[in-house]
């Protein structure tokens, strides 16, 4: 089986040798899940990943990913002062005689849609920096043997191991050169090994969403709008809500996935694309608290519904911190008033006077549980201290113990 035998590409040989054998593939047309599909989709990923390293794509320049971005929508330099200032500061910045600022970074990266990473010029340091080349020694090795996520390695046989790395991150379509993250992550967080270790993260609830195939309804985009958000919320009040919610969410063939998350990172969630087509909503369950739970689950659905299209992209949400995103925000706005419409929110006694009594009296108003609205208290006045009887401890991981 080539599956078994295919390794990372080292040799130009090699890598002809491995585009014959996809071109011998893709004449045959495999049906996917066919043990030739997934060679096709191994070897495509091996060549993708030599191609990338051998001939590396330079960066955009920030200024030339602005003015790429003001052809695409016909803008002119005056349509620029919002984010710039002056008109004059315009020119200067489009002439390269002034550098971008933090602000305009900002209003930029949610304008315009640019990526934060580019306009900096993070891109263009990384690459020049490490020349594309993996550190596999980087990953968390030592955790994904513990998780038995890969197998056994012992220390000399540490070279082993990377290969074994290099093996699972490739099957699970990952390159770590072009993934595009779109993170909610504070600065601090995003060291190179961060990186790393979201990669395997993320290859390892890849390979769950996979391996769960039995009885998969093929996802049709059109399932997912405001009125299958309602149900999944009128299952909140339920005690075994989030088992009903999760099964409600598979049955139209989106793919959900608990999977904690690695050390060293802070991840509520995440939303996803497989190479099939299949979404996947993955949860850490880090806060095993059903406010957190709710609040995290339709925010992912929000992304999967309003902004992951592609294979190519994928969002890493860590809550407890803010975001500029435009994307956070919008799916914050639809996890917050699909439990709690804006319109009765800040009339109701919760909100007015808050109380153990006064968030019963909302919860059986709106028919959703009480830690949602307990949650948002806590979160909207930051004291974390109140109510903490309220908002489900240890009430959701017991639902997910055999997954």
């Amino acid at each position: 089986m080539i599956t078994t035998t295919a390794k990372i590409i080292k040799t130009e040989q090699q890598y002809f040798e491995y585009f014959e054998k996809v071109q011998d593939l893709i004449n045959k047309l495999p049906d996917l899940g066919t043990e030739e599909s997934e060679t096709l989709e191994l070897l495509s990923v091996l060549i993708e990943n030599y191609e990338l390293q051998k001939y590396p794509v330079e960066p955009p320049d920030p200024i030339d990913a602005i003015l790429f971005r003001m052809a695409e929508k016909g803008l002119r330099q005056t349509d620029l002062v919002p984010y710039f200032g002056t008109r004059s500061r315009v020119s200067e910045i489009l002439a390269r005689k002034r550098p971008l600022t933090v602000p305009m970074i900002r209003a930029l990266s949610i304008g315009l849609g640019i990526s934060a990473e580019v306009l900096i010029g993070l891109d263009q340091i990384e690459v020049k920096a490490d020349n594309s080349i993996i550190d596999w020694s980087k990953f968390p090795i030592k955790e994904m043997i513990t998780r038995g996520w890969i197998r056994t390695a012992t220390e000399k046989s540490k070279q082993a191991a990377e290969d074994i790395v290099k093996s699972f991150i490739a099957g699970a379509g990952l390159q770590t050169e072009n993934a595009a993250f779109r993170r909610t992550l504070s600065g601090d967080a995003l060291t190179q090994t961060t990186t790393y270790t979201l990669h395997a993260w993320l290859a390892r609830v890849i390979q769950k969403s996979r391996e769960e195939t039995s009885g998969k309804t093929i996802y049709n985009s059109n399932s997912v709008n405001e009125n299958l958000i309602k149900k999944i919320v009128s299952l909140s009040i339920n005690e075994d809500g989030p088992k009903l919610a999760i099964d409600l969410i598979k049955s139209i063939g989106i793919s959900v996935v608990i999977e904690p998350q690695l050390k060293g990172t802070m991840l509520d969630g995440a939303a996803l694309m497989d190479t099939d087509g299949t979404p996947i909503i993955a949860l850490t369950l880090r806060n095993d608290r059903l406010d957190n739970f709710w609040f995290t689950l339709i925010h992912e659905l929000a992304h999967i519904w309003k902004h992951i299209k592609t294979p190519d992209e994928v969002i890493l949400d860590d809550l407890e911190h803010s975001s500029d995103d435009r994307r956070e925000a919008e799916a914050n706005r639809i996890a917050r008033d699909s439990f709690i419409p804006r319109s009765q929110w800040k009339s109701s006694g919760a909100y007015v006077s808050p109380s153990k009594e006064s968030i019963l009296a909302l919860s059986k108003e709106l028919k959703i549980h009480p830690s949602i609205i307990a949650g948002r208290l806590r979160k909207e006045t930051g004291n974390y201290n109140q109510f903490t009887d309220l908002v489900g401890h240890g009430e959701v991981r017991k639902h997910f113990e055999t997954i």
